[in-house]
């Protein structure tokens, strides 16, 4: 059964905040991390990653995968900000429009890291994280019965 320390939680957020992907080695209890190459295919792998990557697949059992929110669950953890902690009229509907627009995520970043609420987004944004790193530990222990 995994199971991760609060630190590796929380540590697992932040490089999937940057946009990592990471992957738990059961039998080190390890964490290796590493661009998502959806994002970045131009990307060249280090040696140590394709090591890494080559063991993945040799022994997949030993290894957890631990990927970024889906756009549409990042899209309502925005939603559920603005629904749940911005006051300011204005700003509120600011943001739902942009949420409702092509790229929101920019348009949301761009108005929220101008406001007063920059910094209760990030720590909103890194709990939401820190849940949903736990809620895929959950799902890999479920996949493992």
């Amino acid at each position: 059964m995994l199971s991760l320390t609060e630190k590796e939680v929380d540590f697992i957020a932040t490089q999937l905040l940057k946009g990592n992907v990471c992957f738990y080695q059961i039998d080190k209890k390890k964490i290796h991390h590493m661009p998502d190459d959806e994002d970045y295919f131009n990307y060249d792998l280090t040696p140590e990653e394709e090591d890494i990557l080559d063991e993945i697949e040799d022994n997949p059992d030993n290894f957890a995968e631990f990927t970024r929110m889906e756009p549409p669950q990042d899209h309502q953890m925005m939603q559920d900000f603005v629904d749940r902690k911005v006051k300011e009229r204005n700003l509120a509907e600011d943001l739902v429009n942009a949420l409702s627009k092509p790229k929101a995520a920019t348009g949301f970043k761009f108005l929220i890291e101008s406001s007063k609420y920059k910094e209760e987004w990030i720590d909103y944004r890194k709990g939401k994280y820190q849940d949903w790193v736990k809620e895929q530990v959950d799902s890999f222990n479920y996949a493992e019965d």
